[in-house]
This record gives structure tokens, C-alpha cells and sequence, in this order.
């Protein structure tokens, strides 16, 4: 194994680790303000892509306005799931709302399959451009970079819009205790709905970022999985370690994919060794590498 085709893998590795960053900020916003972990979010991702590639491939809308129009798409439908389907179930028992959300996981799987069936399809024409540039002698896909850049930014704009906005302080406040939060006259049911609207938003956009690099399918609903691992890695409770997680993550994947085919002709090993290392860190860290740690008095 070469030097060269190693640092390939390890930035490529960091472009997807990157964009389940993204996606991985989405269910810690969520968790964080309602406690409620959705197993939906591959599905948002999913449903993304997919409407993004209807406004550019279906409709011949130019690839920006495309991506506006998605985020203003996963907006609506985010305040749609959150005032009829999931509003009606605040005060009901935490398994019956995640129970919720894995039956919208199956209904957008069957939804997009009944509009666009399984079959691979591919952006026309890209969002990025295909021509390879060298960083450190070392050729790189352009939408490699772009896609590295514009997740990084989601994080960065996310992570100063809870630490400075006042929604965020809002949403810190609700995350920490939802009666004291009231008692400041912060509207619990808003900050719910803000969550559900930053979490569809920004899986809305992963899911145009990896579709751009891979195509889309029916089966894109798996990289919710995939995000699952570097969610909890990270804590679920905490902005930094999703996006360390997500990175983690990405890497390890490619790594143990790349070294297993080149050396022992093995393939498949990258969808296991994410969950492997996930279970060694959590016997050794039980609420991940910056979860916040509760304690209980029984």
C-alpha cells in the first residue's frame, strides 16, 4: 500500500466523515432539546436528495436555486411533522414518540420508492465541478473539496447559532430543563419545532452533498444508520462530538475498507468496524467521548 493511496483514503475518509458530521448534528439537536432520538433522520436525508434531484434533473431548475428550494421544501415538511404528528405526542412516554418516528421512516422509504423507484440515479449536471486539482501532489476531486467545505461551514454556523443566537441560548436553556425554561417564558413547543426544522434542514442538505458524490437510491435511508454510530460516539448530547464522531467515523470506514481489500481481499468490513470501536468506546466512556454524564440518585 502505497503512501499516496493512503492519504487518498484518509481524505476521502474525512469528506464522508464530514458530511455525517453534518447529519449527525441533526440528531443532537433533536435529542438535545426534546430528548427524543429520531430514527428518521436517514430518511430526511433520503427525501432531500431526492426532492433536490426532482427541481434539477425533472424540472430544469439551475443547482443553487435547487438546493434553496430544497431547504425551503425540508422546512415545511419539518413544521408539518412537528405540529400534526409529533406536537400531539409531547407528554406521552419517550418509546411511543421514537416509536413515531420509525414509522415515518417507513413511510418516506415507501413514498420515494412509489415516485422514483430503486433504480441509481444521477445528478445532471453537477453541482460541482468534476476536474481534479492537486493538494500536495496528491489529485483530488474538486466536489470533494466543495463537499468538505460547505459541511465544515454547517458546523460552524450551527455550533455559533447555539452558543451566540438567541434561539440557541433558547434551545440550551429547554435542553437543560423544559420548566425552567417555561418559567422564562421560553415556548418549549417553538424550540421543538426549531429543532425538528434545523435537523431536516441540515439532512436535507447532506443528503445533496453525498447524492452529488454517489449517486441516489432507494437504500440511501442506510447512511441514517451509518450516522447513528458517530452520534453516540460523540455524545448524543454534544455539537463537538458529533462532528468529531462523524469524522471518526468516516475515517475508519474508508481506512478498514481500503486496508482490508488491498491485503486480505476482504469487502463489507467498513459497514461493521464503526460499530465495532463504538462498543469499545462506550464500555470505556458509557455516554460517549463528550457526552454529558447523568447521575441518578435511586
Amino acid at each position: 500500500m502505497t503512501t499516496q493511496y493512503l492519504l487518498q483514503l484518509v481524505i476521502s475518509g474525512l469528506v464522508i466523515g464530514s458530511i455525517y458530521s453534518a447529519v449527525a448534528l441533526g440528531f443532537t439537536i433533536i435529542y438535545k432539546a426534546t430528548r427524543v432520538v429520531n430514527f428518521a433522520q436517514g430518511e430526511l436525508l433520503m427525501v432531500g436528495a431526492y426532492v433536490c434531484y426532482a427541481f434539477v434533473v425533472q424540472m430544469g431548475i439551475p443547482f443553487w436555486a435547487a438546493l434553496l428550494l430544497t431547504v425551503l421544501f425540508g422546512l415545511i415538511l419539518a413544521l408539518f411533522l412537528e405540529r400534526l404528528i409529533l406536537r400531539p405526542m409531547i407528554g406521552e412516554p419517550i418509546i411511543s414518540i421514537i416509536m413515531v418516528t420509525i414509522g415515518l421512516a417507513l413511510v418516506f422509504r415507501s413514498i420515494v420508492s412509489a415516485i422514483w423507484g430503486t433504480e441509481i440515479l444521477v445528478y445532471e449536471p453537477k453541482l460541482f465541478p468534476q476536474q481534479m486539482i492537486e493538494i500536495g501532489g496528491l489529485p483530488i476531486s474538486q466536489e470533494f473539496v466543495w463537499c468538505f467545505v460547505l459541511s465544515l461551514f454547517l458546523l460552524a454556523v450551527f455550533s455559533l447559532f447555539f452558543k451566540y443566537s438567541k434561539a440557541g441560548v433558547a434551545m440550551r436553556a429547554t435542553a437543560f430543563n423544559q420548566q425552567v425554561a417555561q418559567s422564562m417564558g421560553i415556548s418549549v413547543k417553538q424550540i421543538f419545532a426549531l429543532s425538528w426544522v434545523i435537523s431536516a434542514v441540515v439532512s436535507g442538505i447532506g443528503g445533496v452533498l453525498i447524492g452529488n458524490i454517489n449517486g441516489i437510491n432507494s437504500s440511501l435511508y442506510h447512511f441514517g444508520l451509518k450516522v447513528f454510530p458517530a452520534t453516540i460516539l460523540g455524545g448524543l448530547d454534544s455539537i463537538l462530538g458529533a462532528a468529531l464522531g462523524g469524522l471518526i467515523i468516516g475515517l475508519l470506514e474508508n481506512l478498514s475498507d481500503g486496508i482490508c481489500k488491498n491485503y486480505f481481499d476482504l469487502s463489507g468490513v467498513k459497514e461493521v468496524v464503526p460499530f465495532v470501536f463504538l462498543v469499545i468506546i462506550l464500555m470505556i466512556k458509557p455516554y460517549g467521548l463528550f457526552g454529558t454524564k447523568e447521575i441518578e440518585r435511586v
